[in-house]
């Protein structure tokens, strides 16, 4: 199939089919826990390992699930992952998985994993959607962790606080304090304040792509007036 470029599923995955910043799905566990980067990171790696493990999975059964359950065997597919996966932080990351709460169950609802299990995982290879689902991960993550870098920043003046949740006491020093004295901005750390942050992230996005497209305009006609003077 034209879709298993690899380099365009990865591209796809974090920037043109991005599912936040193009699909603008998964929104509530986005704002509810962005509002530091260890908490973002946190439930970005869960969700790639779900959107890998579930993407592989489900494109091995591809040929023998029938049309009409396919979707009920997805979602207990994704379940038992999510499951397993958030044993394991309340095994190992447990005051981390504690903060998160009930986000990391409620994985198995984010629209984005059923959809790329839906829209990918079912159509193609094993290796190609376990790609996939690495890649939208990180695209997810990577929205994820802007977020949580802003709203960090103006509502605590930190960098990386509490990155001993996830990497353990004795990487405190990652903490970086951005403000001295600085007592916070309680609107960056409130739900209005991630609406805002994300409004400024997809407003970047936007000038981004914009300049981009005009930039590939301006080459498209170089090249249709370099080819008429040439015949």
């Amino acid at each position: 199939m034209n879709n298993l470029n690899y380099p365009t599923i990865a591209l796809n995955g974090l920037w043109h089919n991005n599912p936040i910043f193009v699909q603008m799905l998964g929104l509530c566990p986005l704002l509810a826990v962005s509002n530091t980067v260890v908490n973002a990171l946190g439930l970005g790696l869960a969700t790639i390992f779900v959107l890998m493990l579930s993407n592989f999975s489900i494109s091995l059964i591809r040929n023998i699930v029938r049309a009409e359950i396919r979707l009920p065997i997805f979602v207990l597919i994704i379940a038992s992952i999510v499951t397993a996966i958030e044993l394991i932080m309340q095994a190992w990351f447990h005051d981390l998985y504690q903060i998160l709460g009930i986000f990391i169950p409620l994985i198995v609802t984010n629209c984005s994993i059923v959809g790329r299990a839906e829209g990918f995982a079912s159509k193609n290879p094993p290796l190609p959607a376990l790609w996939d689902g690495f890649m939208t991960g990180c695209g997810f993550t990577l929205a994820l962790i802007l977020l949580g870098t802003m709203r960090e920043i103006i509502g605590f003046g930190t960098f990386f606080s509490q990155a001993h949740l996830m990497f353990g006491e004795s990487m405190n020093w990652l903490t970086i304090q951005i403000f001295e004295n600085y007592h916070g901005f309680l609107l960056a750390i409130l739900p209005p304040g991630a609406f805002i942050g994300l409004a400024f992230i997809l407003a970047g996005k936007n000038i981004i792509d914009r300049k981009i497209k005009n930039i590939k305009q301006k080459r498209s006609v170089i090249i249709l007036q370099q080819t008429s003077i040439n015949n």
